[in-house]
This record gives structure tokens, sequence and C-alpha cells, in this order.
């Protein structure tokens, strides 16, 4: 294939992935979503489609009334692919698309210097429970209570690499329905796609947390490029 020809393709799909289209006129997300969430900044975690295991996550300042975009980092998401968040099946490694709040961050490291946002360390004692059974299913416990199984939870101390930094992306979290899943956070990258989370290298987690303030009401938009599962769909 012809130099030129290879990369006029290379820069549409990164055009594509960052939500918009080639050509003039073309309009970058978030500015043609449906929903931002109505504060003044989003995180867009963005796949090529739903059978897709990497694609891109940005942030974005709204600045007098126009998205600026802060910075981007390459993503990746559940091994199973991406999936409609109301639709979701715990235990299946799919990541939920959808738009959701970050209600904290966390992490085995200490809050990088500057987080604003809500920052809990890992300890040994601290667990995120995912038994269906138990009243504090998809949630932050610590200590294990006595009525979620360990075997059914995640002791977060276990990921040290993963969990040095992260945000709690509020999936299924306000009112949770039992059998849709838990633990769904931002986090670091592992060794390759995640149970169901998104993550980036460390170096972007670290910056989107102290980039992260909660008085401007910050939300995640997961979703594809295009489709029913479509990032500005949300």
């Amino acid at each position: 294939m012809r130099p030129g020809v290879l990369l006029a393709l290379v820069s549409a799909s990164a055009l594509a992935l960052l939500g918009a289209a080639p050509g003039r006129g073309a309009v970058p997300l978030p500015a043609g979503m449906a929903d931002t969430g109505g504060g003044r900044q989003l995180i867009v975690a963005q796949a090529p489609d739903t059978a897709a295991t990497t694609g891109t996550v940005s942030w974005w300042d709204l600045r007098d009334g126009q998205w600026v975009r802060a910075g981007s980092a390459p993503a990746r998401f559940g091994a199973g692919g991406l999936v409609d968040g109301a639709a979701r099946v715990q235990g299946t490694n799919t990541t939920p698309t959808g738009l959701y709040g970050l209600p904290f961050g966390f992490g085995t490291k200490a809050a990088p210097a500057g987080t604003r946002v809500a920052y809990r360390p890992v300890r040994d004692s601290s667990w995120w429970c995912q038994d269906n059974d138990s009243r504090s299913y998809n949630r932050w416990v610590d200590p294990l209570p006595a009525d979620c199984r360990a075997a059914q939870s995640e002791h977060l101390t276990d990921y040290g690499t993963q969990y040095a930094y992260g945000l709690v992306i509020a999936f299924n979290y306000d009112r949770p329905v039992r059998g849709r899943g838990a633990g769904i956070f931002l986090h670091v990258n592992g060794r390759g796609a995640t149970a169901g989370c998104v993550s980036v290298p460390q170096d972007a987690m670290r910056r989107i947390l102290t980039w992260t303030d909660p008085a401007a009401k910050p939300h995640i938009a997961i979703g594809t490029a295009k489709g029913a599962t479509a990032v500005g769909r949300y």
C-alpha cells in the first residue's frame, strides 16, 4: 500500500476514535453527545465496536460553552468486549456502555499531589462486595461484612498494579440490580484486557485523578464509535 494511502487511513481511524468524522464541519465529542451529565468535566471512553478490547480514553473541560480536550490515552476494555449497561450480565467480562458518575477515587498508592476527588486508601481489609445475596452488593466494604462471601468479592489489595490508582464508575451503583454486575472502575492497566473495567497507563490515571474536580460534576461516557452503543447516544 502506498504511504500516502496508509497515512490517510490512519488519520481517519484516529478521528473516528476521538469522536469526529473526517471532513468539513465535523463535530468532535463531546459536543455532539446527547447528554454529558450536566457538569463541566467529562471522560469519554470509546472503542471501535462492541467486540473491541482496546480504544481511547479522553478527558474534557467545558470552557465558555466549548468542550476542550485536556488529555487522552490508549484504553483497554473488557475481555468480552462492550455491552449496553442496561443489559449487562455479571461475570461476562464485558464493559458496560452508558453515562455514569464518578463517586470517589481509591488506590493502593497515596493520592497524587493535587488530587481533589475523595480518595480512599486501599488496605488489607478493603473489599468490593460482589455477592448478589449481600446487603452490601456493589459497595466498597472495610472490613468484609459477614453476609458478603469473600469468594464472591474482590480483595482490592490483591490487585496492587491495577488498583494503584482508580476511580469508581457508578455503574449499577445508585440502585444496584442483582446480577447486573459490580466493581466497575477506571484504573491502571494490567497485563491485558480487563474483567469489565476501563483501564489506562498509570501516568494517565495519575493525570486523570489530579484533573478531576468534584465541583465540576465529572462523568464518564463509555461507548463505541457508532451503532446502538455509540458513545454519542449517551
